[in-house]
């Protein structure tokens, strides 16, 4: 039992618990609506872009490239409010972005999983080239405030579970898992918060 505890920690070694921890942190503050989320989610982006390289996770890598990018803008886009007694307002996806982000989806996914299927050894191209998606969809959604990214980030969650455990990345898929607590949580919040700005 001793040696199967120390062979787990070496195989999921420092750099994927700083990854979960960080990573974990960053939802965590982000459903609390606090701008601190930001930093954390740059540090766990970075570590993820090379354990998906190694997990030949091509399209989650790729993500990470994206997600660098939106944190950026997010924090931009959050700090940008001259009032510092008050926070960007949270806003509701409205009909034409769902049908644009659903089309968006599944394009996305085609070109995606083909291109990975056909010139790489990707492992689950298309389940992972469909979550990416659904992830650019969710992590724009979030940095711009509005209430739905945490519906889509439940729902995708939900697949990234067995996507990690089928690959052997279970601190990831525990911290994805905690992920859809996290998520709900902070869809619930963000209602009220909504709810509230609307009085």
């Amino acid at each position: 039992m001793t040696e199967f505890i120390q062979q787990y920690l070496i195989q999921n070694g420092a750099l994927e618990w700083l990854g979960v921890f960080t990573g974990i942190l960053c939802v965590w503050l982000a459903a609390k609506n606090n701008i601190w989320n930001w930093p954390f989610a740059i540090i766990s982006v970075a570590i993820y872009i090379f354990i998906f390289f190694e997990t030949k996770l091509y399209a989650d890598m790729g993500l990470q490239f994206y997600f660098m990018v939106m944190n950026i803008y997010g924090w931009y886009y959050w700090s940008r409010n001259k009032d510092k007694a008050t926070q960007r307002p949270i806003t509701l996806m409205h009909k034409g972005e769902w049908i644009f982000a659903i089309f968006g989806v599944i394009a996305f996914t085609l070109l995606l999983g083909f291109t990975l299927h056909k010139n790489t050894d990707a492992a689950f191209p298309f389940i992972d080239s469909f979550c990416t998606a659904c992830s650019l969809i969710g992590q724009f959604f979030l940095a711009r405030r509005v209430l739905q990214n945490w519906l889509i980030w439940i729902f995708v969650d939900l697949i990234y579970v067995g996507i990690y455990c089928a690959k052997g990345l279970y601190p990831t898929a525990g911290m994805y898992a905690l992920y859809i607590f996290i998520a709900y949580m902070g869809y619930k919040d963000w209602k009220t918060i909504y709810s509230e700005q609307k009085n």
